[in-house]
Formats: structure tokens, sequence, C-alpha cells
């Protein structure tokens, strides 16, 4: 039986996201907006990105973006249900308005969808930021 150098622990894994950039006018500014709401820490610097740990095993990279205007994208995070409500006061005390739905509508709401919780906010940028504690059903 012969060992590759390269096999993974979880040998049902195909494949497991490691990293993303996110694009951003300010890169300190966007990182420690999403730490701060998340309960996590910034990481240092590590070349033009600057990370922020989700803690399983995936890194948002933030990297500064100054030559054209950023396009919104949409970033979901499935965080505990005991750390929700944490997540929400965060929100309330930075000012930043939550939504029930993605298309924010439903300011100061959070939505009760699939039996958890869950929460849409923009980050300085305008990315569509979604908090929830119950991964989608999916057919």
């Amino acid at each position: 039986m012969s060992h590759t150098p390269h096999a993974t622990a979880s040998p049902t894994t195909v494949a497991r996201l490691d990293h993303t950039a996110v694009y951003a006018s300010d890169r300190r500014l966007s990182a420690q907006f999403l730490a701060a709401v998340l309960g996590l820490e910034v990481g240092a610097p590590f070349g033009p990105f600057l990370p922020v740990d989700l803690g399983n095993g995936v890194t948002l990279d933030y990297y500064e973006k100054t030559d054209e205007p950023i396009q919104s994208q949409h970033y979901a995070f499935l965080v505990p249900e005991e750390r929700f409500d944490g997540m929400i006061d965060r929100l309330e005390a930075l000012g930043v308005t939550y939504y029930a739905d993605p298309n924010h509508t439903r300011p100061g709401r959070v939505n009760d969808l699939f039996g958890g919780r869950g929460a849409y906010f923009d980050d300085p940028d305008g990315h569509n930021m979604e908090i929830m504690t119950r991964p989608y059903a999916r057919p």
C-alpha cells in the first residue's frame, strides 16, 4: 500500500475552501469590522492580505483594491446559536442596521429560516453579509 504525501486527514473530503480574497477599499477597516461582529481576531498581514481566520480552517483574506469600485459580494456565515445574540448586539453597538432578508427590506429583524435564526447586514464596502444558525435545507 503506497502513501501519498498530499493525502488529507479526511478521505471523504474532495475539496475544502482554504481561503478567499475579499476586496475592500480599506482592508484594515473591513477586516476589523467583520472580526468585531463575529467576535474574532484580525490576523497578521500576509503580503498584501489581512486575514480573518473563521476558526474552521478558512480565512477571509482582505485585499485593498483602490483602482476601481468594489463589486458587492455575498458572504454567509454559519454561527453557533449561542453566539448569535452577541453578534446582533455588536451590530447594534456599531450602529449597523441588520435585516431579516437579503434584499434589506425588513430592518431590525431576524429571520427563522430552517428552524434557526439569521440576519443580513452590509460591511463597509457594501458586501452583503449573512449570519445564520442553521444551514439552508437543500433539495
